[in-house]
């Protein structure tokens, strides 16, 4: 029996090779997100069919940041897949408009404070104001989720933080960065267990290569979710 806590990231380079890799999975995973990497390699088409013929909950993963009227045209055409989750990036005009762009149409905005992949000289080398990261990051989740924001993405280390703003209620958090114990932090830099993201807050945790390059993708998925509260 598959929980939807668990999200496998599908990082690989084309749909017939994601295709291949779900259907290794099988009922071990409902809920699987399709990122950026793939958009040149019928990504979509992949999503699509996940959603439609395997009944499988989809995250489409875009990150997408432009000026609100272009946000709001391109939501709404995705919005017409039926797909569940959608990032932007946390900008409060981006998530307004992203908003706008989904309407009634059931897919869930969320928001993106900073990547998994960054730390305090990343940002600095962006030129972001000073400040310690984990309160950049609530304070931009706060100001994402007063623009309408569903939920947002996160790191482990920040869903506590986050989990606790009063803007937060009855919103989600979304963690990648996460790694079982043992595995290799890739390029990731602030990373948690499954079980430490879910304990800190978390509605949903995301893993890419710990599941798709193990022996047995399958076991790997369930042994994720045995791990979580």
């Amino acid at each position: 029996m598959s929980d939807d806590r668990l999200i496998v990231a599908l990082d690989v380079p084309d749909a017939l090779s994601g295709l291949q890799m779900a259907e290794r999975i099988g009922d071990a995973v409902s809920f699987y997100k399709i990122g950026l990497g793939m958009l040149t390699g019928g990504g979509l088409a992949l999503a699509n069919e996940l959603k439609q013929d395997h009944g499988k909950r989809i995250f489409l993963d875009m990150k997408l940041f432009d000026i609100p009227a272009t946000i709001e045209n391109a939501v709404r055409g995705l919005a017409q897949f039926g797909l569940d989750f959608l990032t932007v990036h946390g900008d409060p005009s981006v998530v307004t408009a992203a908003k706008a762009g989904a309407g009634g149409s059931g897919l869930q905005i969320l928001a993106v404070t900073f990547l998994t992949s960054a730390d305090r000289s990343d940002l600095d080398a962006g030129l972001i104001r000073e400040g310690a990261l984990p309160d950049l990051v609530a304070k931009r989740a706060a100001r994402a989720f007063t623009a309408g924001a569903d939920g947002v993405i996160a790191s482990p280390h920040e869903a506590a933080l986050i989990r606790a703003l009063p803007e937060a209620v009855g919103k989600l958090i979304i963690t990648p960065g996460v790694r079982p114990e043992g595995s290799s932090a890739d390029d990731q830099k602030r990373i948690a267990t499954p079980r430490q993201a879910i304990s800190n807050g978390a509605d949903h945790i995301v893993v890419g290569r710990p599941v798709w390059q193990a022996a047995d993708p399958a076991a790997a998925a369930r042994n994720i979710v045995a791990t979580l509260p």
